[in-house]
């Protein structure tokens, strides 16, 4: 590694290094001390550190320097690096820990990854031997916990989604909202970067888990909580905004007859998941759960492993023109399967609709007619992908 020529790099492409530090006295002379061989553009966010942090960085009065008079969060620490940082003019920010796991002579990767990109906005992860025998195995667990939302939520497969060693595009970040204030934050911000179409990847670093000098901050049960609760609105946003937008977006760069031909009928996938995916957008899009639509047909399609496309798109038999037609064929079912006769009209089905009346006659109607609309228009989207499938065979060995 040749340090002159990666100290030019960094300085060329405007980056810099944040060390967000709370409490790790025993392991951030050497996270700092390992960085400054690399670059003096250095940022250090004490986060109201309680042990000799203080004293420790009174040993380095050329490097900037944040300090809090109480501890607020990693979330809090690393904004006000990203603020600094951005006030002094950077264009990118590599986030290192300073409780020793990572080692600061893996920045020339990003440095070269980043060289890479440098026609577009990129967000790089280092990603952990997880299997490394000095990783907890709780640590384990929660990246692969960490990934699978992430991948919910953005529709990117990453290998290691909770590592701090990360470097940013600030001209990004500096136009993003974010609330949260812990742990999660690192959450948060990946994911919301990623809705900004800015690519998000992996690369290896090594990894140190040294029990003897290293201070964990994370409380399992506390921040566990705060995460989950956090993945739950971002994968409710995904439903109701990203995704839908998302697809709007490829609709219409690509025109709805090249969407249908290359996203739904061009798929790889099979006319039977296919079949599934319509089954279930329709069945959701008839069901009465009025305002989950969006939200449940995407979070189905995921755990299901259906077409998200395919049942977002059929999820919509029941935009607004269509509902009092869905409404009136939910009444009239639901009489039939109760075997029951009620007096209704047009104007009751537009404005109030008796709901509480006709209530039990609506769900059971709504639902019948749910199950009935799945097994019709899957069936036949069955038939349609199969036929249309081995035609394609045929041209194919023409």
């Amino acid at each position: 590694m040749n340090l002159e020529l990666t100290r030019q790099k960094i300085t060329d492409l405007g980056v810099c290094v944040i060390i967000p530090t709370y409490n790790n006295q025993h392991t951030l002379k050497r996270v700092i001390n390992g960085v400054l061989e690399l670059t003096n553009n250095l940022i250090v966010v004490n986060d109201g550190s309680t042990d000799t942090t203080s004293s420790i960085l009174k040993a380095y009065p050329n490097i900037q320097q944040v300090h809090f008079p109480e501890n607020k969060g990693k979330g809090v620490a690393l904004r006000e690096g990203f603020k600094h940082a951005i006030s002094l003019g950077y264009k990118f920010a590599i986030t290192i820990d300073s409780d020793g796991q990572h080692f600061p002579n893996d920045i020339p990767h990003f440095i070269n990854e980043l060289e890479q990109n440098q026609a577009k906005d990129i967000l790089i992860i280092g990603a952990r031997n997880m299997s490394h025998e000095s990783v907890p195995g709780k640590s384990s667990f929660g990246n692969k916990f960490s990934n699978f939302w992430f991948w919910v939520e953005t529709g990117i497969k990453l290998q290691d989604t909770q590592s701090g060693f990360r470097l940013y595009p600030l001209n990004v970040l500096k136009k993003l909202n974010f609330y949260t204030t812990k742990f999660e934050f690192e959450i948060e911000v990946i994911v919301k970067t990623a809705w900004k179409d800015v690519e998000v990847k992996n690369i290896p670093i090594q990894v140190l888990y040294d029990e003897s000098e290293r201070v964990s901050h994370f409380r399992p049960f506390k921040d566990f909580t705060r995460i989950s609760i956090l993945n739950t609105w971002l994968v409710f946003l995904t439903a109701i905004y990203y995704f839908p937008k998302r697809l709007l977006k490829i609709i219409k760069k690509k025109g709805l007859k090249r969407f249908l031909i290359e996203d739904l009928l061009g798929s790889n996938d099979s006319p039977k998941k296919k079949a599934l995916s319509i089954a279930l957008g329709t069945f959701i899009g008839f069901s009465p759960l009025w305002g989950f639509h969006t939200f449940l047909v995407i979070t189905l399609a995921v755990f299901l492993k259906l077409n998200k496309a395919i049942a977002f798109a059929f999820s919509n038999v029941s935009l607004p023109p269509f509902i009092p037609f869905i409404i009136f064929a939910s009444l009239e079912l639901g009489q039939w399967v109760l075997g029951e006769k009620i007096s209704y009209s047009i104007e009751e089905m537009t404005t109030d609709f008796e709901a509480l009346k006709h209530l039990k006659t609506y769900l059971v109607g709504s639902f019948t007619l749910a199950t009935i609309g799945a097994l019709v228009f899957g069936f036949t989207g069955f038939v349609f992908f199969s036929f249309f499938n081995k035609k394609n065979m045929a041209l194919k060995n023409d």
